[in-house]
C-alpha cells in the first residue's frame, strides 16, 4: 500500500521519494472524480514536497506549498479512505518532521 511506503520515506526524510509514492493514488482519485479524496492525498504530497523545498533553501516555495498541506490536511477526517489511521499517521509525521527540519 502506497501510504505505508510514504510513511517510511518520510520517516527517513526522503521527501522527494515520498511525494512520488502517492502520486498515482492522487491521480486515480482525481480521475474517478473523488475530489476530496484527491485533495486529502494532495495535502500529504504537498507536505512532503514543501519539506524537500525547504532543504533546497527554497523558502518562499516551501511556505507556499506548506499552506496547501494545511488547507487540505483536515479532509483526511472527512473522506472515506482505506486504512484511514495510516493517513492520519502520515499527517502527524509530516507535522513532526516539519518541526525538526525547519527549526
Amino acid at each position: 500500500m502506497s501510504i505505508n511506503s510514504f510513511i517510511i520515506a518520510v520517516e527517513k526524510e526522503n521527501f522527494v521519494e515520498a511525494h512520488e509514492l502517492l502520486e498515482d493514488e492522487w491521480k486515480d482519485y482525481k480521475k474517478a472524480g473523488e475530489k476530496n479524496k484527491a485533495k486529502a492525498v494532495q495535502g500529504l504530497i504537498n507536505g512532503a514536497t514543501s519539506l524537500a523545498l525547504f532543504r533546497k533553501n527554497r523558502i518562499d516555495a516551501y511556505k507556499k506549498i506548506w499552506k496547501v498541506f494545511e488547507k487540505y490536511e483536515n479532509l483526511i477526517e472527512e473522506v472515506e479512505l482505506n486504512d484511514k489511521e495510516k493517513y492520519k499517521e502520515a499527517r502527524e509525521l509530516l507535522r513532526k518532521k516539519r518541526v525538526k527540519v525547519v527549526n
